[in-house]
This record gives structure tokens, C-alpha cells and sequence, in this order.
């Protein structure tokens, strides 16, 4: 029992460590969580400032502010929370033998860089992809993932508005794509985790790209706007446009909707009146047994 208290208290002092030397930059821009979700929030913002979507909608949206604590919140604070089970559960795993030598299927060591760094980033999307429609699907799922799609405005900060229970699903899920991929190094999440971030914050942003011929592809403002629809076509009713970074697997999967590109529809779902307003009990959220 004594190693496990270590172990957490290790891992739990180490983010708190990280957080701290990356918000006074005593760590490098391109490791720098911290300074990078700001730099990556402000260009993104200043797009949608310079050429909005829906120009009637406010520089500061309804819920900017509120979106904006929701960032930091899930980025930072619960992430220092949870560090040290994340390091207690790697224990559990290193004891049990499941190491990433046991898992690993692929070995990307021997490919070139630029080779690795797309197997992993690849993976790792449909990974969430797949996560992000069980999210969907499922009654107990979907009742955390209201937080998110209780966003009334869309704008670049609403990609992180999102229950803290999201992360208990989708990690367990990353680790295992993580583990069976040998040679996996901290680089490639750098580089592929502000990728995703840009990417993320563009989706929800008040812009109109599609990127051409890049949208069977990649995600975009315009394919994503109307996966926040309130009104859904009824061959899809748990939901369509399910694409983290990739729109690939949508079209892949029939999952692909684009109504029109007028920008301007209803976002929620059927009761999201019944979403609390207040940031603390809507972490609380979906825990309460349902009437």
C-alpha cells in the first residue's frame, strides 16, 4: 500500500511540478501545454474576429467566459486531480505484466518519422471517434456528454466544454491505442496534441472552412456546426458528424451530414433546458438519478 501512496503522490506532485514550470516557461514552447492552448486559443479566436461565420454573433458569445473556465478546468486543474490514479493505475498494470513491450502489434521505431508520427496520429482519432459515438449511443454515456453539447453558441472555446467523466472514457482507451504501438515517444504526442487542439478549436469556431477537397478528410466548422444540431434526420438520431480531427471515418461509416452551410440552426438537443447553469453542478451532472 505504502509503494501505491508513492506512486500517487509522485505522479500527483510531478503535474503540479509541470504545470507550474510550463505557465513561468521553464518549459519549451513545443512541450508547453500551458502557453500553447493560450497561443493556439488567441490566433483561432482572432480568425473568427476577423471573419465570422455567423457575423450577427457576439466577439464575446453567449457563454465565452464559462466556456473559457471549462478550458483551464479540464486542461489543467482536473488533470493535476487525476494524475495520481493514472499513476497508480500504470502500477497496476506494470504488476499484472501488461507492459508496452506485452501489447505492442506495432513497432513504429524502424519507420521514419514522419511514417510513425501518422500511424499514431491515425490510430489514435479513430480511437476517439470510436469513443466519441459510444458517447452518443449509450444512455449513460450520452447523459455526461450533454455538457458539451449544451453549448447554445458555438465559438472556439466550447471545444473544451466537456464533463470531466469524458476523460475517464476516452484515456483508458488512448492508453491502449498508446501501448499497442511500440516506440511511441513523447514527441509524437506534442506534435500531434496541438495538432488536434488547433483542429478542435477551429471545428467549434465561428468560421466557415472545409478545407476544399481536404473535408473527406479533415474535420471542419461546417461539418461539425451540425453535429451540435438540435434537429437531427431521423436514420440518424443518436447523432452524425462524429469526427475528432478526421471527417474520414464519417464517410467511411455513413455517419456524414451536411444539410446545407447557412450556419444558421438551433444547437442542443430535447431537454437541454434541464442543463444546470452553474459551472459546479454541471459537474456534478449526470450522476443524479434521472426522474
Amino acid at each position: 500500500m505504502t509503494r501505491y501512496f508513492e506512486v500517487f503522490k509522485d505522479a500527483f506532485l510531478g503535474s503540479v511540478d509541470w504545470t507550474w514550470n510550463s505557465i513561468v516557461f521553464n518549459v519549451p514552447i513545443e512541450q508547453n501545454y500551458f502557453w500553447g492552448l493560450i497561443l493556439i486559443s488567441i490566433l483561432v479566436w482572432l480568425l473568427e474576429i476577423a471573419f465570422p461565420w455567423r457575423k450577427e454573433q457576439a466577439i464575446f458569445r453567449k457563454d465565452f467566459w464559462f466556456d473559457a473556465l471549462y478550458m483551464f478546468f479540464n486542461f489543467f486543474i482536473f488533470s493535476i486531480v487525476i494524475s495520481g490514479f493514472y499513476g497508480v493505475i500504470e502500477l497496476l498494470f506494470s504488476n499484472a505484466g501488461l507492459t508496452i513491450e506485452s501489447l505492442k502489434l506495432i513497432d513504429i521505431t524502424k519507420l521514419p518519422f514522419w511514417a510513425a508520427l501518422l500511424i499514431f496520429f491515425i490510430i489514435q482519432d479513430f480511437v476517439q471517434w470510436f469513443t466519441h459515438v459510444l458517447l452518443h449511443r449509450y444512455e449513460f454515456l450520452w447523459s455526461f456528454h450533454k455538457v458539451h453539447h449544451s453549448v447554445k453558441e458555438m465559438g472556439f472555446a466550447a471545444h473544451l466544454r466537456y464533463h470531466w467523466m469524458e476523460n475517464i472514457f476516452y484515456k483508458p482507451l488512448k492508453l491502449l491505442a498508446v501501448m499497442l504501438i511500440g516506440g511511441f515517444e513523447p514527441k509524437h504526442a506534442f506534435i500531434i496534441h496541438f495538432f488536434a487542439i488547433a483542429i478542435g478549436h477551429l471545428n467549434h469556431a465561428n468560421v466557415k472552412f472545409t478545407y476544399g477537397p481536404l473535408k473527406y478528410i479533415l474535420n471542419n466548422p461546417v461539418m461539425h456546426l451540425y453535429h451540435h444540431a438540435y434537429t437531427l434526420p431521423k436514420e440518424h438520431r443518436h447523432g452524425v458528424n462524429f469526427g475528432i480531427s478526421l471527417s474520414l471515418w464519417d464517410y467511411l461509416f455513413k455517419t456524414n451530414y451536411i444539410p446545407e452551410s447557412g450556419g444558421k440552426i438551433t444547437l442542443g438537443y430535447s431537454d437541454d433546458s434541464k442543463m444546470p447553469k452553474n459551472f459546479f453542478a454541471q459537474l456534478l451532472y449526470g450522476f443524479k438519478k434521472k426522474d
